[in-house]
C-alpha cells in the first residue's frame, strides 16, 4: 500500500494546465500529517515524502514559469497588471511594496508604470543586515540607482533613513512560486517573507499590510495544506483572474499608512 496520500496519487486538474512544463501528479499539493501518520516508522517515512515533495513542487513550478517565452511574460504582465488595477484591492493604499522579478516572476513593473503617479509610494525588499532571514522595505523612486544583493536581485542603493519595518506598508505585493484558489502560498523556500510578516498571525483585527501575491496562471496547484509559520494572502492576481482569500479581513481595518 502506498504511503502517498490520494491528493498526489491522482492527477488533479492543475496538473493538465502545466502539462506541458513536465509537471507531474506527484507535486501538485502540500498536506498535513497529523491525522495520517500515527506509528514512528510511517511518519519517518512521510516526513521524508512531504520534504522531497516540497522540493519536487518548486522545481516544477519554477520551471513552469520558466518555461514561459519573453512574449508570454510580457503579455502575462500587463494583463495582471491590469486586472490589479481594476480589482480596488489597492484603492486606499499609499504605501506599497514591490518586488525585482527572477527566475521567470510575474513582473510588477507594469503595475507600478500605471499606478506611480499620484501620492503613493512605493518600496522594494532589501536584506536586513545582521538578522538572518528577515527583510526590510526601502522607499523606491523612479531611476533610483539599484544593485544586486548576494542573490543577485537588484535592491535600492540609497538607504540611511529610507529602511522601513513591513509594518508600516498598506500592501506587499509578493512573488509566487506557487498557490492555490484560496490564496495559500509557496515560496522558495528560505522563509524571508514569512519570517517578516509573522506579525500578522497574531492579529485579529487591526490587518496590515495587505498581501496580494503575483503569479502565471500555470502556477496554480488544486490545494496547499498550510503549514503553521505560513503567512496567508489575502488576495492572488494573475493573468488570467484575480483570487481572492474567503477569509480574508474586511478593506475596513487596513486604513491607509501614515505619510
Amino acid at each position: 500500500m502506498s504511503l502517498l496520500p490520494r491528493a498526489l496519487r491522482t492527477p488533479s486538474p492543475a496538473s493538465k494546465s502545466c502539462a506541458r512544463t513536465g509537471i507531474g501528479a506527484a507535486i501538485i499539493a502540500r498536506w498535513s500529517l497529523s491525522a495520517s501518520a500515527r506509528h514512528g516508522f510511517a511518519r519517518l517515512n512521510l516526513d521524508f515524502i512531504v520534504k522531497s515533495s516540497s522540493a519536487a513542487l518548486r522545481r516544477g513550478l519554477r520551471s513552469a514559469r520558466r518555461s514561459l517565452s519573453p512574449l508570454e511574460q510580457t503579455a502575462h504582465a500587463a494583463a495582471a497588471a491590469r486586472l490589479l488595477r481594476g480589482s480596488r484591492l489597492l484603492s486606499r493604499a499609499r504605501h506599497i511594496a514591490l518586488y525585482c522579478p527572477a527566475d521567470g516572476e510575474l513582473d510588477p513593473w507594469p503595475f507600478f508604470q500605471l499606478m506611480r503617479r499620484g501620492r503613493r509610494r512605493w518600496y522594494l525588499p532589501v536584506l536586513r543586515p545582521h538578522t538572518a532571514f528577515r527583510l526590510w522595505f526601502v522607499r523606491f523612486r523612479h531611476g533610483d540607482r539599484l544593485r544586486p544583493n548576494r542573490y543577485g536581485i537588484p535592491e535600492p542603493v540609497r538607504r540611511k533613513r529610507h529602511l522601513h519595518a513591513a509594518q508600516a506598508l498598506d500592501i506587499v505585493l509578493m512573488p509566487l512560486v506557487g498557490f492555490d484558489a484560496d490564496c495559500n502560498r509557496v515560496g522558495m523556500g528560505a522563509g524571508y517573507y514569512d519570517r517578516s510578516l509573522a506579525f500578522l498571525r497574531r492579529r485579529a483585527r487591526w490587518h496590515r499590510p495587505r498581501l496580494i501575491g503575483l503569479a502565471h496562471e500555470c502556477q496554480r496547484v488544486e490545494r496547499l495544506e498550510p503549514r503553521p509559520w505560513d503567512v496567508p494572502l489575502d488576495a492572488v492576481v494573475t493573468e488570467a483572474r484575480v483570487y481572492r482569500r474567503k477569509a480574508s479581513p474586511p478593506s475596513a481595518h487596513c486604513p491607509p499608512a501614515k505619510s
